[in-house]
């Protein structure tokens, strides 16, 4: 079961800017899309970009958080890697924060950095729930998650041990 974050955990974005989640959380609430180190998980910038493409403008930001380093992160997320904010979590610290089992995920936290709602895999449904969740709070467009083109649905990997 997902739970709320240490709001001191240390995260580095893609451009090497390190600071604390509830730094990170300053001004906007989060919606984080965690995905594995893996060459399957470019499968899921689409649904990023659908999801990014509502939320843009919104008082949410939507960013990605890859269980890898920065070489691997480009390699997954190619030009995507440049669109939005992006950290490299190599050592799963904010999955496991989170109580993560699995990835990937998509989970909202508040501006407190308390976490609002959290899906697990890849479920379009719950994923869309997610997505419903935070269009609810932020009185915002409800993105529609699934699109042309979606992995199938999985239950995900593990995370590293």
């Amino acid at each position: 079961m997902a739970q709320n974050p240490d709001p001191s955990l240390a995260l580095t974005s893609l451009k090497g800017v390190t600071r604390t989640l509830d730094d990170w959380a300053t001004v906007f609430e989060l919606a984080i899309v965690l995905l594995p180190a893996r060459p399957e998980a470019a499968a899921w910038v689409p649904v990023i970009e659908r999801i990014y493409a509502t939320f843009g403008d919104s008082d949410v930001r939507t960013t990605i958080c890859m269980s890898a380093n920065a070489a691997i992160t480009r390699r997954v997320l190619g030009a995507a890697a440049d669109d939005w904010l992006v950290f490299c979590d190599p050592d799963e610290v904010l999955a496991k924060g989170l109580a993560l089992e699995r990835l990937p995920a998509f989970v909202h936290l508040r501006q407190d950095t308390s976490l609002s709602v959290a899906a697990q895999g890849w479920s379009p449904t719950e994923w869309q729930k997610v997505a419903d969740e935070i269009a609810r709070t932020q009185h915002w467009t409800t993105p529609l998650v699934s699109g042309a083109g979606n992995p199938p649905p999985s239950p995900g990997w593990p995370l590293a041990s």
